[in-house]
């Protein structure tokens, strides 16, 4: 599951405000923002409805290894 961070990520890489991820994700503005600043948790379900969201939009969340800590990337548009 994605963390506050890649969230805030996520959604700066996409120019998208925390409402308009409410409105994508059918998830409360109030609850994104308490989960990205650490403020409170987000129930699982609650965190993949806006993980989907997001990916959905072309982001793709990226884990931590041994060097380097959680990110995201976004998907890269294939000219047809």
């Amino acid at each position: 599951m994605a963390s506050p961070e890649q969230i805030r990520m996520a959604r700066a890489a996409l120019g998208v405000s925390v409402r308009e991820l409410s409105e994508m994700s059918d998830v409360a503005a109030s609850t994104i923002l308490r989960f990205e600043t650490n403020k409170g948790g987000m129930q699982s379900g609650t965190l993949a409805r806006v993980q989907k969201a997001l990916e959905s939009a072309g982001v793709v969340f990226v884990e931590a290894d041994d060097a380097l800590g959680v990110g995201v990337r976004i998907k890269l548009k294939r000219k047809r």
